[in-house]
């Protein structure tokens, strides 16, 4: 497919997991990617990299106007950089509530702010945001994430209010659990990995993790011009975890 041709795109958290297979997935489908991450070493060719950290404003401001200058523009900017958090209410400190929050949603909208001013140059104009199953289904010991991913799909929903008739479509998408870096150090950290892989496995109907391929695609879908008139949508890639009830299985 080559409906991406001619488009110029920015993936952040883009060097690694969903960001990067989203990455590949618009470079190999016609687009220019530019990928913004802590650390872009990774990123080879076909792919522009930048250092960015999206807790820092200046530090956004700078890759993303270094990326629009290399593309020659901006259709896309798929919002995907975010940290995890474990435990309960009571589990984390003030200071880590504000970490979380400041990189998960705070650092969406920095991206969003500096990317917007070129988004209103393009006749295809995208935002995805990746948001989480957390944001709809109660998770046991994720309530700072899931707080967070609350956030990103009240934000998601305001920012395609905001933008609609500027011709600038914002969705996002809700990944059930992904075999992500970031769930592999989770699992490494259990007393059982085999145990914890399979609880999460179990936990989704389709009885497996969910691939970065597969979230890339419902990314790529969601920001193709072929999808002109979908906006303030949430996409769930979960395996069936968010709508599906299964009867157990007979013995």
């Amino acid at each position: 497919m080559s409906d991406f041709e001619g488009l110029k795109a920015l993936v952040t958290g883009g060097a690694s997991g969903i960001g990067r297979a989203t990455a590949e997935l618009l470079a190999a489908r016609g687009a220019q990617v530019a990928v913004l991450d802590l650390d872009p070493s990774s990123v080879e060719k076909p792919l522009l990299a930048f250092r960015a950290d999206v807790s820092d404003d200046a530090s956004v401001r700078e890759a993303v106007a270094a990326a629009v200058a290399d593309l020659g523009g901006l259709d896309v900017v798929v919002n995907n950089a975010g940290i995890g958090a474990q435990g309960t209410v009571e589990d984390n400190d003030d200071a880590e509530w504000h970490r979380v929050m400041d990189v998960n949603v705070v650092g969406m909208v920095r991206v969003a702010r500096a990317a917007l001013p070129h988004l209103r140059a393009s006749a295809h104009a995208a935002i995805v945001n990746t948001c989480s199953i957390a944001a709809t289904a109660g998770l046991p010991q994720r309530a700072l994430y899931s707080a967070t991913k609350g956030a990103v799909y009240s934000l998601t929903l305001a920012m395609a209010a905001d933008h609609v008739r500027e011709g600038i479509r914002v969705n996002c998408v809700n990944p059930g659990t992904a075999d992500t870096p970031w769930v592999g150090r989770l699992l490494d950290a259990a007393s059982d990995p085999a145990a914890e892989r399979a609880a999460l496995e179990a936990r989704q109907p389709t009885g497996r993790l969910v691939s970065p391929a597969e979230v890339a695609g419902a990314i790529a879908y969601l920001v193709s011009p072929l999808s002109g008139a979908t906006t303030g949508t949430a996409l769930a890639v979960d395996g069936g975890m968010q709508g599906l009830r299964l009867r157990p299985v007979s013995q």
